[in-house]
């Protein structure tokens, strides 16, 4: 990622947190939530590493490819399950983007910034549906810690309002991302 260091850092220290409780939540009882929780925890650390700043590790060139193809397996993967359960077209637009991203950087390498690399009408697309993402997700989120205030206490893998808080994280960190772009 192009840009200033601390906050690259910041959204490199986020992501990778994110991914680290995807990984537990892997753990769960619940078959469906560990698959999500799988793909979550390869999203945040995929942008972990993206979220690098370039002035401490700039990627090799084939880099972005494997970055594309990776992510577009996912985004095929995150297809095939949208069949069953509608939360996975969040999963296919997710790695759609950072698919679009790595083609981006592949496109610009050795640049110090990428002022208006990518094509803006879809990285505006993108923000607007990140930014709604992470405006609804917020949101959602309070009533779910208020209701689940006197229940038992459940494992670190079934935790909804621990999911949602790392959806949320991740929504912030793409729209960081795509704002860097």
């Amino acid at each position: 990622m192009h840009g200033p260091a601390s906050p690259g850092w910041l959204l490199v220290a986020l992501c990778a947190a994110t991914g680290a409780y995807c990984l537990l939540r892997m753990r769960s009882s619940v078959e469906e939530q560990r698959r999500a929780a799988g793909g979550e925890a390869l999203m945040g650390f995929g942008m972990a590493v993206m979220a690098v700043p370039t002035t401490v590790f700039t990627p090799p060139a084939w880099a972005w490819p494997l970055y594309a193809a990776v992510f577009g397996t996912a985004a095929l993967r995150a297809l095939w399950s949208a069949r069953s359960s509608p939360h996975h077209l969040h999963h296919l637009v997710g790695a759609t983007a950072m698919v679009y991203m790595a083609v981006v950087m592949a496109a610009s390498p050795g640049a110090h910034h990428h002022g208006g690399a990518g094509v803006p009408l879809l990285t505006g697309v993108l923000l607007l549906y990140f930014t709604g993402y992470v405006l609804l997700s917020g949101a959602r989120l309070v009533p779910v810690a208020v209701a689940d205030a006197g229940a038992a206490t459940a494992g670190w893998g079934d935790r909804p309002e621990l999911a949602r808080a790392c959806r949320l994280s991740m929504g912030i960190g793409m729209v960081a991302m795509l704002l860097a772009l």
